[in-house]
């Protein structure tokens, strides 16, 4: 038995690290903290929330340090999963100070509560412990060269305030487990996609547009290229780390998976029509050219290798079978969409569990 807290958890990716370990641990208590902002979701998780008893939901904030110290004592807490963070580059260059505060100082405090719970007598100590910090591969920068990937060691060069805000975050984990022994792991991921993504993202965004006939933005000339997994995939890899990682490592997760920006936009514009039964080429004119991001990173591509060799993962899903089941799932749970684009969750939470 192991008491789990998941931060983050209500979120796009949270969401399916919860239901993977409340269904396929069920002698683990799993604590879900999310503070349920805009991209904050309850309806990912109403399945996990009625079908399994060990999962459990708590409403706060992580860089609410006192609140944290509760949490680790009042649920004996000895593994921690943390993917509560803000994410969207564009969001970040508006406002980089919202980035810093949740992402770095939002990181600190719940490595300092860790640090306390167990280093105490009633925590046990910190052997059997496990500190698990989820990051991106945008702190590695932009490559430019074909051919090349990001690998464990490769140097951090972050170009928006969002990939800076998350390679300090882990520099304080790293920092951690110098200093005080905590036992951390750390993961940086390709861009994922699949069911449940805010719709300010890429995939679930132009699936909407594609369905209510709107515009399709494309930033600079769409020759941007981003490494792609299916977040089904990025959960089983969580998964496997948490487990079987070696205390102080880094894990790169990719799915060896490149796609010009452009070039995904028509797959999935082609996938979509055919979906909903318009004529092939119906929505190419929606395609829209936009000024490019201010810092916009040229190419991302991670090397897996390392977690494929030590722990035998590797992705299940090839591309054009995840790209078709997320667009499937995305029209039929067309009700899901609305609901998070009217804004209607976000005033029913606060109703629900006011301002804390």
């Amino acid at each position: 038995m192991r008491n789990i807290l998941i931060t983050g958890g209500a979120g796009f990716i949270g969401s399916h690290v919860v239901r993977l370990f409340c269904k396929n641990y069920p002698d683990y208590q799993v604590y879900n903290l999310d503070k349920l902002t805009y991209a904050g979701n309850l309806e990912n998780l109403k399945d996990v929330a009625s079908a399994c008893p060990n999962y459990h939901f708590i409403k706060g904030d992580i860089c609410d340090i006192d609140h944290l110290r509760r949490i680790f004592a009042d649920h004996r807490i000895d593994g921690v999963i943390h993917l509560a963070a803000e994410s969207h580059v564009d969001r970040s260059i508006k406002d980089p100070f919202a980035f810093a505060q949740t992402n770095v100082l939002g990181t600190i405090a719940l490595l300092q509560a860790a640090r306390e719970y167990w280093s105490s007598e009633a925590g046990g100590g910190m052997a059997g412990k496990r500190f698990y910090h989820i990051s991106t591969d945008e702190v590695y920068g932009s490559l430019h060269d074909p051919g090349t990937f990001f690998v464990e060691t490769t140097a951090y060069d972050p170009q928006s305030p969002y990939s800076a805000s998350k390679a300090s975050s882990d520099h304080f984990v790293r920092a951690f487990g110098n200093t005080y022994g905590l036992p951390i792991v750390i993961s940086n991921c390709s861009n994922n996609y699949g069911p449940n993504q805010f719709p300010e993202k890429l995939i679930p965004l132009f699936i909407n547009n594609i369905r209510h006939g709107k515009p399709l933005p494309v930033y600079g000339t769409g020759e941007n290229v981003r490494d792609w997994l299916y977040v089904v995939d990025h959960a089983r890899a969580i998964d496997t780390i948490f487990h079987r990682g070696r205390d102080g490592e880094t894990y790169n997760i990719g799915g060896f998976n490149e796609w010009r920006n452009i070039d995904l936009i028509k797959v999935m514009i082609r996938t979509a029509d055919r979906l909903l039964g318009n004529p092939e080429g119906h929505s190419d004119g929606l395609i829209t050219y936009v000024q490019d991001r201010a810092g916009h990173d040229k190419r991302y591509a991670i090397d897996s290798t390392k977690l494929h060799e030590e722990l035998g993962w590797e992705p299940s899903l090839q591309f054009e079978e995840g790209i078709e089941k997320t667009i499937r799932w995305y029209l039929d749970n067309q009700e899901w969409m609305d609901n998070i684009t009217s804004g209607a969750y976000e005033k029913y939470y606060a109703e629900m569990y006011g301002n804390r």
